[in-house]
């Protein structure tokens, strides 16, 4: 009890030397130790790394989940050290809803095929949706997260440490000056009361005295630079370490692009996909899904595509109604009354009357037939 009493008071004076020290230099009355121009310059890397990092980290987190209940919940669960619970993607939630609704409309009309068709194609984007956010959080989020709460907390706490060594030197610094002062001011007593011996000899005691407190004063001095200069290196070493930390967050950063190209070009294909699909049944989507043909009409009248044809072949293009038009996207004609596609070509469109909205006419050179306006960016 007695060692705990003399280390509180202990603990308690060094304190209250460190409080009086830092005030005094901030109202400029006592001066400080200066680090030196390298050691600032690290010090100021430092926080910039750590302040962008911690901005970075936190939009990210933004970007990858942007529901903020979802955020907390996943951030409770990291600190309990359990696991995430799975929760489906917003994609797959949307897939799930049409593929369940197309049961209801009926999976054999046009409305209800389709929607299995978009539903599957949603499904599909929410599971590269998964994939993708897993990757960024282990090979992105976590680095990122490491260097705040493990590289960037023992830095921080090591500088704490530094700066107390600082304020306990330069209050050293303090006592050694005032020790100083005080011992000349004794030794020069006797020059002025030679005539009175008993103040000579209490002159001469006090000199002593003064004397002998310089000698603890720069013991102290001598002990406090030393600490100081250990825990300096210490410190000028952990910051130095920023430079590698550079080097692994700019790796983790080129696997979060790579991450992230390899997301968008998986959903540009599964849409691209979708839209060649949905493009090749386009014409149907305008027909009664309960009508039936009519067998004798089918028997003597030409077929749609037929029709198409015919139409195609005899009718002119109107002068005034033709574009141009650029392709976005491959397509590949389905039968003989379309025309096959390359992406980036451009080629001449207009329109027939009576022909579904959802098509135009398209020439390239000798060649005729339907196109799908999906697939194309109309040139004025």
């Amino acid at each position: 009890m007695d060692f705990s009493v003399k280390k509180l008071a202990s603990d308690a004076g060094v304190f209250f030397s460190r409080a009086v020290q830092f005030t005094q230099e901030n109202l400029g009355q006592a001066e400080k130790t200066e680090l030196d121009a390298h050691f600032e310059n690290l010090l100021a890397r430092a926080d910039c790394t750590k302040n962008w990092t911690e901005k970075i980290f936190r939009q990210t987190e933004y970007l990858l989940q942007p529901n903020p209940s979802a955020r907390i919940e996943e951030f409770l669960y990291e600190k309990l050290d359990r696991k995430v619970p799975s929760r489906p993607t917003n994609a797959e939630l949307l897939g799930q809803y049409m593929l369940e609704a197309a049961k209801d409309f009926g999976p054999g009309t046009p409305y209800g095929s389709t929607l299995i068709k978009v539903g599957e194609c949603q499904q599909r984007l929410g599971g590269a949706e998964r994939e993708f956010l897993q990757t960024s959080a282990i090979s992105f989020l976590t680095p990122l997260r490491n260097f705040l709460e493990g590289d960037w907390r023992t830095i921080s706490k090591e500088r704490r440490l530094l700066e107390n060594r600082r304020l306990d030197l330069d209050a050293c610094k303090a006592r050694v000056k005032k020790a100083k002062a005080a011992e000349t001011k004794a030794a020069a007593v006797p020059d002025f009361q030679e005539t009175r011996p008993r103040n000579y000899v209490l002159s001469a005691s006090a000199s002593a005295l003064w004397t002998e407190e310089v000698d603890k004063a720069e013991h102290e001095l001598r002990v406090a630079q030393t600490e100081f200069d250990r825990q300096a290196e210490v410190t000028r070493l952990l910051l130095e370490g920023i430079s590698s930390t550079h080097v692994n967050h700019l790796r983790c950063l080129h696997e979060f692009v790579e991450a992230q190209t390899a997301y968008y070009n998986q959903c540009h294909r599964v849409m691209q996909d979708l839209q060649k699909e949905l493009g090749r049944f386009s014409s149907s989507f305008g027909r009664n899904p309960g009508s039936s043909p009519d067998p004798v009409a089918s028997a003597s009248s030409p077929t749609a595509s037929e029709t198409d044809v015919l139409q195609i072949e005899e009718v002119q293009p109107p002068a005034s109604g033709t574009r141009k038009a650029k392709v976005l996207y491959d397509y590949d004609a389905a039968d003989t009354s379309e025309m096959s596609l390359l992406a980036d070509e451009l080629i001449t469109v207009y329109t027939v009357p009576g022909m579904d909205s959802d098509w135009l006419v398209g020439e390239r050179g000798n060649q005729k037939g339907k196109v799908p306006v999906t697939y194309l960016e109309l040139l004025s």
